[in-house]
């Protein structure tokens, strides 16, 4: 039986693709409580830990949708300039269409009348807001195109305990020049 890799056998990609997620994550729930409510009174301890928990869920599907992409591309092609190009495009439209409800809701948040429910819009809309459409559009593209090829590469004694399945039949497809 061969083993093959397909788009969308590993979704997860990589060493580097799990590791680069922490450090945007932490980045964007640092900065989202460094904005200001106006009603008075004190953030509550449970707010930044439900805040965290509910940004990490939703920064993780930006995530994978945008690397999921570019993996299938270079599945295809192995030049990453072009996987990390045809990903970022193909899926550019629809994370900032997404984030743009999500903060729409989220600012929705703000005409409760609730002190706690507004602090929860406010900073999910903030955090949303930095992460697709700074982290998700500019720096995670930009540090990839940094790594190059390392970007792609799994040791092979965990490659080897994955499992590689596929959703699509395998293709030959072909890199044409854009």
């Amino acid at each position: 039986m061969t083993r093959e890799l397909t788009a969308s056998s590993r979704p997860w990609g990589s060493v580097m693709n799990m590791v680069s997620g922490v450090p945007m994550k932490a980045a964007t729930a640092t900065s989202n409580f460094m904005i200001g409510v106006t009603a008075t009174g004190p953030i509550l301890p449970f707010l930044p830990i439900m805040v965290f928990a509910i940004l990490f869920g939703l920064s993780m599907d930006y995530q994978v949708f945008l690397v999921s992409r570019m993996h299938e591309e270079w599945v295809h092609c192995h030049d990453n300039a072009r996987a990390i190009r045809i990903g970022q495009t193909t899926t550019g439209r629809v994370i900032t269409a997404a984030a743009l409800i999500m903060i729409s809701v989220f600012i929705a948040f703000v005409f409760g009348g609730q002190r706690v429910i507004a602090e929860f819009g406010i900073g999910l809309a903030a955090a949303v807001a930095i992460d697709a459409l700074i982290l998700r559009t500019v720096l995670v593209p930009a540090v990839m195109h940094i790594f190059g090829p390392a970007n792609w590469w799994l040791p092979s004694p965990v490659d080897a305990h994955l499992p590689h399945l596929a959703v699509e039949p395998t293709s030959d497809a072909v890199c044409e020049a854009e």
